[in-house]
């Protein structure tokens, strides 16, 4: 089941607000606990609170405190993304909504209101959130001042947008529509058929008592004074006709619905005006806005004072007409969550104009099963501060690693312990503006603990051949003074190889951190993140040419290894054969490691499907997966592909990292007793803060297994 879902706009007026209103009567008839949010509001007016969120809040009586129900307003955003900080921004967001997550069973979100000058930015913005979410999209167009044809384009490009943008689209709403556009739809206009695909498409007519404001939307946008003709302030406003011609031209000009906006002195046109809503031959207008700060004469206001009954509201305003004018032109109708009239109008007119169960179904029932790169970052990063690790670095004097360093004390993901030289790393990270107060320093030769781990190395190694001078020597390297932390419990995890080699990181865990029982292998796995999922893939970067076996325990270490990580298995054992296509002693590997794998499967009494040998293209592509294995369970749908030996595997990820512009997480080192993963020498800061989240949750399932194998022991 959906637990979430984006309503978003493609331009400014669109009636998005009603639109709201009605999704969430309907989701409320579903759902009992539900949120509103709304990542982007527009910038603070006189410090009142955001519109729409007001509206939601009090008319459903949402017991939400106002600030946990946005993020930022759309001058922050804007500020951070051109400042380089978009990171940030979807980082807070996110950390916003998973706190509504949390506490509530649904979580409805709002777009921003495209008010701003960039639609384009705006447009981008909400399919960049939404997608971040994992939420579903409500795409919501205006009919607006648009032909049949326009409407038609206009929609097919805003739904085909956003799904090129990685959006999952869950229904999309035409509103406002003009009546010769709802006469198409019944007529199934040529159009139309551009259409016909399974997103649910619904048409909203334009509903003039919803979109046009009223005489008391004029007054509360402009902080206007009401002389007269109180009594009709929910007349609704069409049109806005400046008077300063003579009476005999002016008349002409009104239409029905007409706001008259006249300085003080044209007493002329004020009594024309209300002479003109009286005359049967002249349409009726919906008020007259005095400016300028000009008082009517008193004469005037007593021939108006004794009218029996003024038939129209007129405003008085303090500023110029010209001014005026430019306000009242960003006026449209607004709901109020006070207005009871307005918001039974719109929640009955969305109920008679959307198959209302069908969309309750669609949006309750969706569940996006796409994961965006910020999602599983910001889902790591959770998972490992919800319950601290302790990660030893070694390279503790690296530039990179320092940064990496602030942000992991700042965020709170892991406890740290540097290795190197104190004064030489505090030197640095003052230089660098870095704080690193609440991280340990270690010099490995100068510890407390180099004296023992001297000896543990030896006792360890010495049937290899290994002297004391030589264990001396290794405990000096921060690589392996980091590892033996961990094997002495003073560390959960180490993260190494920003500077130095693959082998130089692993080999003291190899030599005695050693493998998990059952294990026969160490292999990696990385966590290959696209635009809207994750995959692992296994091994790139440890065992070069692995025979069915070590394939078949790379496969269940990887599958393993991929849960640790939210990631459901589905296992694809990759060759250049689908099925029985190809021949040769390489695709013969890869089957016997099926069938291995198979076996394992099925001896530890684990539960996920694998599939061998597959193509690359079937095991990731279900258009090709239906072509060349449409039965497969696996096939087109595959989270962890095993690569048949490492020079496959190593080009195979680092191209598809660049080609699909794709997140390498890792390697993360699999098989050992306890977590030490290696870094890329060319990684960034936010690889190394990744992989130390990564190396935190491995560390956090190991002590689990541990504890639970000793409570079964018990």
């Amino acid at each position: 089941m959906s637990n979430n879902l984006y309503i978003t706009a493609a331009e400014e007026r669109s009636g998005k607000s009603a639109v709201v209103l009605g999704v969430m009567q309907t989701i409320l008839k579903e759902i009992g606990k539900v949120a509103f949010f709304r990542p982007i509001i527009n910038d603070h007016v006189f410090g009142r609170h955001d519109h729409d969120l007001n509206l939601v809040l009090k008319y459903f009586k949402l017991e939400i405190p106002y600030q946990d129900t946005h993020a930022y307003t759309l001058s922050e955003a804007r500020q951070l993304i051109t400042s380089g900080q978009e990171e940030l921004l979807f980082e807070n967001i996110l950390k916003k909504y998973k706190e509504l997550e949390k506490k509530y069973d649904f979580v409805l979100c709002e777009g921003t209101d495209f008010r701003g000058k960039d639609v384009s930015f705006e447009f981008d913005l909400n399919a960049d959130i939404a997608v971040n979410l994992g939420a579903p999209v409500l795409a919501v167009v205006s009919g607006r001042d648009k032909t049949v044809d326009e409407i038609c384009s206009y929609t097919a490009i805003t739904m085909d947008t956003l799904e090129e943008k990685g959006v999952d689209l869950a229904a999309c709403i035409i509103n406002r529509a003009p009546g010769d556009f709802m006469e198409a739809i019944i007529d199934r206009a040529k159009c139309l058929d551009q259409f016909e695909r399974p997103i649910p498409l619904y048409a909203i007519p334009e509903n003039k008592a919803l979109g046009n404001p009223s005489m008391d939307d004029v007054k509360r946008w402009l902080g206007a004074e009401i002389l007269y003709g109180e009594s009709n302030m929910l007349t609704l406003v069409d049109n806005y006709l400046v008077a300063a011609m003579q009476i005999g031209n002016f008349l002409e000009y009104i239409k029905p619905g007409s706001l008259i906006i006249t300085p003080g002195d044209r007493s002329d046109i004020i009594i024309a005006s209300l002479a003109s809503r009286i005359s049967s031959s002249f349409p009726d207008i919906a008020g007259i806005l005095i400016t300028g700060g000009i008082d009517l004469r008193p004469s005037v206001q007593k021939l108006i004072q004794g009218w029996t009954g003024v038939p129209v509201p007129v405003l008085f305003v303090e500023s110029h007409t010209y001014d005026t004018v430019q306000s009242v032109n960003e006026l449209y109708g607004r709901i109020e969550a006070t207005d009871q009239k307005r918001i039974a109008t719109a929640l009955g007119w969305f109920t008679e104009n959307v198959n209302v169960k069908e969309l309750r179904e669609r949006v309750v029932s969706q569940k996006t099963e796409k994961i965006t790169p910020r999602m599983f970052e910001y889902s790591l990063v959770e998972k490992a501060a919800s319950n601290k690790q302790h990660i030893v670095l070694p390279e503790g004097s690296g530039e990179r690693i320092l940064h990496a360093a602030d942000i992991i004390l700042r965020r709170g993901i892991a406890e740290l312990t540097l290795l190197g030289r104190p004064k030489d790393i505090q030197n640095k990270a003052a230089k660098l503006n870095i704080n690193i107060d609440n991280a340990n320093i270690i010099d490995p030769a100068a510890s407390y603990y180099y004296n023992d781990f001297v000896e543990t190395y030896f006792d360890i190694r010495r049937h290899k051949g290994i002297v004391r001078d030589v264990a001396r020597d290794r405990m000096s390297d921060p690589t392996y003074f980091g590892t033996m932390m961990v094997h002495k419990g003073l560390a959960d995890g180490m993260v190494s190889g920003s500077v130095t080699t693959t082998a130089q990181t692993i080999r003291p865990a190899f030599e005695f951190i050693k493998t998990k029982p059952g294990v026969s292998v160490v292999s990696s796995v990385f966590i290959m993140c696209f635009q809207s999922r994750v995959l692992a893939f296994g091994d790139c970067a440890v065992v070069p040419n692995p025979d069915a076996n070590q394939l078949a325990e790379i496969a269940l270490s990887s599958a393993e290894t991929a849960k640790i990580f939210n990631i459901e298995p589905k296992v694809a054992m990759l060759s250049y054969s689908t099925g029985i296509s190809g021949k040769g002693q390489d695709v013969e590997k890869v089957v016997e490691a099926t069938e291995i794998a198979r076996r394992l499967i099925k001896e530890r009494g684990l539960d996920y499907p694998i599939e061998g040998p597959l193509q690359y293209d079937a095991a990731f592509d279900l258009g090709v997966a239906k072509v060349k294995s449409p039965d497969s369970v696996v096939a087109g749908r595959a989270t962890v592909f095993i690569f048949p030996d490492l020079n496959t595997g190593n080009n195979t990820y680092k191209a598809v990292q660049r080609a699909a512009n794709a997140v390498a997480m890792g390697p993360v080192l699999q098989g050992l007793n306890k977590p030490v993963n290696d870094l890329s020498r060319g990684c960034t800061v936010q690889d190394i803060v990744d992989t130390v989240a990564l190396t935190a949750i491995q560390a956090q399932e190991a002590k689990e297994k541990e504890h639970n194998e000793y409570e079964e022991a018990l």
